[in-house]
């Protein structure tokens, strides 16, 4: 009898417990899983309405087997190519180049800068080295190089720590894959959530927390620095194609990315990882790629799962409004598709990588 008057109150616990968990006064943030309750258009995508070229992805796929499997996934969804950004030089590149070859059709695998020694005089030309190793084995570009703040820290084998992009040290190797022909993807800086009060004010707050920038650290350049450095580079290498990762960074106000449009020819930008964040601004987006069709590009960044493929093609090509991907987005707000037109979604899929692959 005693056990069971114990088990009824555990329970009874439980439920108050649940009771309470669910009251707005007690609720957290991080467990709000809101549904939409609107009667409107669902799209359902089976392919994307035009062949398209993934300019940011990464060695997900571990295994031949596991590549073959998302080729499958891609072949389902229209996708004709995907670029793997591997970070890496030296025998990681090598083996991750190795794994991809044989899917050559498909894959396009990507080197990284090898910053060992990067302190020492004649890193640059050691660097270069490396760079033309990996071009002839079959590296197509480089990236995904990344500051966000503190300098390199993105490519393998060792991070450059104190050395960004702009440092003079970098532009042989940056003049170099002009000369080679190789596009450079960049990552500079983090959303602007990520460097405000982590706070009731802040209205990406879960994902900002979890990749909040420490504004503590000495010598970290800040947002409005980093994307100086991305225009140093773009602006003193005009001969060599750079792309910008997730539009720069500057989705809080993409009149910074438009402005950069207007003066580089050789900068792009892919949206790769930032559905989220645009989404919820759908009607400035239409007008903002409508604007720059010639230099948005399709990117994922995000594995290769086939509802993170409907969910980035929802967003580009469909008018649908107020649906919620807080699983996969860390984000709590209603996203909204674009409704790209189709002359520009062409560009935006594949038509502008295609021009940047090809050296034009």
């Amino acid at each position: 009898m005693r056990n069971k008057s114990i088990y009824i109150l555990s329970f009874l616990f439980i439920l108050s417990a649940e009771i309470i968990a669910q009251n707005p006064d007690s609720i957290l943030l991080k467990n709000y899983r809101p549904k939409s309750i609107y009667k409107i258009q669902v799209t359902k995508l089976e392919k994307a309405k035009f062949p398209v070229i993934d300019l940011h992805s990464h060695p997900y796929a571990k295994s031949p087997e596991q590549i073959k499997e998302w080729i499958k996934i891609m072949d389902r969804f229209g996708i004709q190519k995907t670029m793997i950004l591997s970070y890496a030089t030296g025998a990681r590149f090598d083996s991750i180049y190795r794994l991809y070859a044989p899917f050559a059709d498909r894959f396009d695998v990507w080197c990284g800068f090898d910053y060992t020694g990067y302190k020492e005089p004649g890193w640059s030309e050691k660097a270069i080295k490396e760079l033309e190793r990996c071009h002839k084995l079959g590296a197509k570009g480089v990236g995904e190089l990344g500051d966000k703040g503190l300098g390199e820290l993105y490519s393998s084998p060792v991070p450059a720590v104190g050395m960004h992009p702009d440092d003079p040290r970098m532009k042989p190797l940056l003049q170099k894959c002009g000369e080679l022909k190789m596009p450079v993807s960049i990552h500079v800086a983090e959303p602007m959530w990520m460097y405000e009060p982590m706070d009731s004010t802040n209205d990406g707050l879960m994902n900002a927390y979890e990749w909040k920038v420490d504004q503590t650290k000495p010598d970290l350049r800040t947002h409005q620095q980093l994307v100086q450095t991305l225009e140093n580079i773009v602006k003193e290498n005009p001969k060599t194609t750079f792309i910008a990762c997730h539009l720069a960074n500057c989705e809080y106000d993409l009149s910074i990315l438009g402005n950069l449009f207007k003066k580089y020819k050789n900068l792009y930008a892919d949206i790769a990882a930032r559905y989220a964040e645009t989404a919820a601004i759908p009607r400035y987006m239409l007008s903002f790629i409508t604007e720059f069709q010639d230099r948005v590009v399709y990117g994922t960044d995000m594995g290769y799962d086939p509802s993170m493929y409907e969910m980035t093609f929802r967003i580009l090509q469909t008018n649908d409004e107020h649906f919620y991907e807080v699983e996969r987005t860390g984000y709590h707000w209603a996203l909204s598709g674009f409704g790209l037109p189709d002359a520009v979604l062409k560009k935006v899929y594949g038509g502008n990588a295609m021009k940047i692959l090809s050296g034009k």
